[in-house]
């Protein structure tokens, strides 16, 4: 599907185990956190931050919450969500469809440039 181009793939166990020191080094060049925790989906967002980074968060659970609310723009799903996501989030996904989310960032980048 795209997602993995040759980045670092970890899983949460590992994830989690690390420093702040290890993961503000290594937090830019992760492109697949597999077995993750809603704790360390946060932990991501903020390390990602605190280095620098904007930061957009997709979920739809209640455990989602904390990480969407985290990021800069947090993006709920609108059909498959929770309302715990949904108010945590920016933005929701009328259609659950991430197609909706490549669009609307074309169009949004469209509009300010």
């Amino acid at each position: 599907c795209g997602i993995y181009t040759g980045g670092r793939v970890m899983e949460g166990p590992d994830f989690r185990k690390l420093s702040k020191a290890e993961l503000r080094k290594i937090v830019r060049d992760i492109q697949v956190l597999a077995r993750s925790s809603p704790e360390d989906k946060f932990l991501m967002v903020s390390t990602l931050k605190e280095v620098g980074e904007i930061v957009a968060v997709t979920g739809d659970g209640t455990n989602d919450a904390p990480a969407l609310k985290k990021a800069h723009v947090g993006l709920a799903m609108g059909i498959a969500g929770t309302d715990v996501a949904k108010e945590a989030s920016k933005i929701i996904i009328m259609d659950d469809n991430f197609a909706s989310i490549v669009r609307a960032v074309v169009w949004g980048r469209s509009v300010f440039d």
